[in-house]
């Protein structure tokens, strides 16, 4: 049994020389990714059987403990490096979230909409095209609350919910490299910024499907919740609307600031820590500038994002040896066409982070253009490179929305739903929800798109 003693010094200050990402890919076990499987399942049933333990952010962090440290120090042990990597990764990612959590809720809309199908469809619409501009984190955080607030006088909101992770916090992100990160780490390996606006297309038609399916189901639930409610809801919901004002403006200019950086850092290349450094600081100027009963008013609270950050951080753990067998064995699954990588990307983007899963893909899609892995404008300027970027970079943003942990947003949008009285859907009730939404939606682009 490897001890802390034995292990720590070995990743701290690399007793041994790491081994490179392919070499640890090839000499871990296909057991080694049982803790992922384990954590999935956790995720998924304790809120079912367990709820009461579930619900408390110190039971998660535990459980997230119990599977992740010591595939940690396992990892520690052959590839310190490795363990580094992923750790700097996590950090980076919480930090981005976690200040994009922070300024946003220190924007207050006063007032309400009125929470009718045809509003929300439009709340949707509008995070859709934001989602591109300033990330699917940012138009989620931006958005959500305004959305719950214009639904309040409705019982049934569940679904409104859900279509929003289907739409801002995953399809939305697709035009841009500001969009989703997977995206932005093309963007840092060659591929031009506007290029994914060629693929509004695909992003035109995902969006707009769904926004017709949820435009069909949210009227049908209006009306049906109109039957079942004394009065009259249209009236009531109506009513309901207070004229809209925005409190915290500057947040604004601290949300532009954190874009700026993330950027700027993508051009320069400056050392490690300095984007991280200047998402920190328009956070901290967020909270320090943003009168408190501000965000008391905005029902602001550290729940969420602390729920985020430790069940990602078992996540982040657990995740090492399948991305990095997957990294090692990805040219054996037999991958050929655009369809076969939209599957395959989008499959996997939904359980693991769908960062490294497009940058794994995009190496297999370079070795089969016979292009430059770490050079990835050299794929898109031939015409079979650029199909299977085109299918890679769509599975990866689309598909994030198959589950909770898809994409960092879900869970962090399910979390500031559940602290406003929402009742979510079970991780697989949410799954029923995008098997029976999203995969049809997916087979019709496939079919359209990557035949």
């Amino acid at each position: 049994m490897l001890s802390l003693v034995t292990v720590l010094p070995r990743i701290m200050l690399g007793a041994e020389a790491p081994v490179d990402g392919l070499a640890l890919g090839q000499r871990l076990p296909t057991m080694s990714i049982l803790p992922f499987a384990l954590l999935l399942l956790a995720i998924a049933l304790l809120p079912l059987l367990a709820n009461h333990f579930w619900e408390h952010n110190r039971n998660k962090a535990i459980v997230s403990a119990v599977v992740g440290v010591p595939m940690v120090l396992y990892i520690g042990w052959l590839d310190y490096h490795a363990v580094l990597h992923t750790l700097h990764e996590y950090v980076a990612f919480i930090i981005l979230l976690g200040a994009l959590f922070i300024i946003s809720g220190g924007v207050l809309v006063r007032g309400t909409l009125a929470g009718t199908a045809p509003v929300n469809t439009g709340i949707l619409a509008l995070g859709a095209v934001l989602a591109s501009f300033i990330g699917t984190t940012g138009a989620s955080m931006l958005l959500i609350r305004p959305l719950l607030r214009a639904n309040s006088a409705r019982k049934n909101v569940q679904h409104i919910v859900i279509f929003f992770i289907f739409i801002v916090s995953n399809a939305g992100g697709l035009l841009t490299p500001l969009g989703d990160p997977p995206l932005f780490l093309g963007f840092l390996r060659g591929v031009p910024f506007f290029w994914t606006m060629r693929l509004w297309v695909e992003w035109a038609t995902v969006n707009a499907v769904l926004l017709i399916v949820f435009h069909m189901i949210d009227s049908v639930l209006f009306h049906r919740e109109d039957l079942t409610t004394p009065g009259d809801l249209d009236k009531e919901v109506e009513e309901h609307r207070v004229p809209l004002s925005v409190a915290g403006k500057r947040n604004l200019l601290f949300l532009a600031g954190v874009i700026v950086t993330i950027v700027l850092c993508g051009h320069l290349q400056p050392p490690v820590g300095v984007q991280e450094a200047g998402m920190l600081l328009m956070a901290g100027l967020s909270l320090w500038l943003t009168p408190n009963d501000v965000r008391t008013e905005n029902n602001f609270s550290w729940g969420p994002i602390v729920e985020v950050a430790v069940v990602f951080a078992g996540i982040f753990a657990t995740m090492i040896p399948a991305l990095a067998i997957l990294n090692a064995r990805g040219n054996e699954l037999g991958l050929t066409s655009p369809a076969q990588f939209f599957w395959a990307t989008g499959a996997l983007s939904s359980f693991l982070d769908n960062a490294p899963t497009y940058l794994t893909f995009a190496a297999i899609a370079s070795g089969i253009a016979h292009t430059d892995a770490n050079n990835l404008s050299q794929l898109v300027v031939t015409p079979s490179g650029e199909a299977l970027l085109t299918a890679i970079s769509a599975g990866a943003v689309f598909m994030g929305a198959n589950t909770y942990i898809g994409n960092g947003p879900n869970f962090m949008v399910k979390a500031v739903a559940e602290s406003a009285g929402v009742k979510m859907p079970s991780f697989f009730g949410y799954m029923a929800w995008s098997g029976l939404i999203l995969l049809p939606t997916f087979a019709l682009v496939t079919v359209v798109f990557f035949r």
